[in-house]
């Protein structure tokens, strides 16, 4: 397979991935680090909020009897998967996983929180919706590209290792006829 040049997609994908990973630490910091979220009621009033008027219809018995009943351990699978999103996204690792969790959890909250209502018109979903839809979108677009390519422990390593195998093999071509490496080759 041909390595492709880097191009101004790939550095535009990746400063947009960081930036998203950031802004998904910094809603799992306050998550996990003040108790409020997870044991002081915050999720069970975000899930009361979204049930008193923001849930589209077919979220609601999801919502109530499934969402509140196990409130706790949601609350920390929330907190804990913003913050392995977060640092996918930050460090460019498993940046395809992290696109398909993070799609999955905007769609659940796009329909969790943002029904405009029965009788509101095709425009006023996509408007009621936006906050969740745009970073949605992101996520699809990081499952659907290779947005780990720059700026990214992966690309460091691999630029680490083609550095090192490049010097290994200048050091060896520098070796007189018939003499050998330390290992004997």
């Amino acid at each position: 397979m041909k390595k492709r040049e880097l191009s101004a997609n790939d550095y535009g994908m990746a400063w947009l991935r960081i930036a998203i990973g950031i802004l998904f630490l910094i809603f799992a910091q306050y998550k996990i680090l003040e108790t409020k979220f997870v044991d002081g009621g915050g999720f069970d009033s975000w899930i009361h909020r979204f049930l008193a008027g923001g849930a589209y219809p077919f979220m609601a018995p999801l919502l109530r009897d499934f969402v509140l009943p196990h409130a706790h351990v949601l609350a920390l699978v929330v907190a804990y998967g913003e913050l392995c999103i977060g640092l996918a996204l930050v460090a460019g690792i498993l940046v395809k996983p992290a696109g398909f969790f993070g799609f999955l959890y905007m769609l659940i909250l796009l329909f969790s929180s943002n029904y405009p209502g029965a009788q509101a018109p095709v425009w006023e979903y996509f408007g009621a919706a936006l906050n969740h839809l745009v970073l949605a979108l992101c996520f699809l677009a990081f499952e659907m590209s290779d947005a780990g390519r720059v700026w990214s422990l992966p690309a460091y390593v691999r630029r680490r290792y083609i550095i090192q195998r490049r010097t290994e093999s200048a050091q060896e071509a520098d070796l007189p006829s018939g003499a050998s490496n330390v290992f004997g080759k």
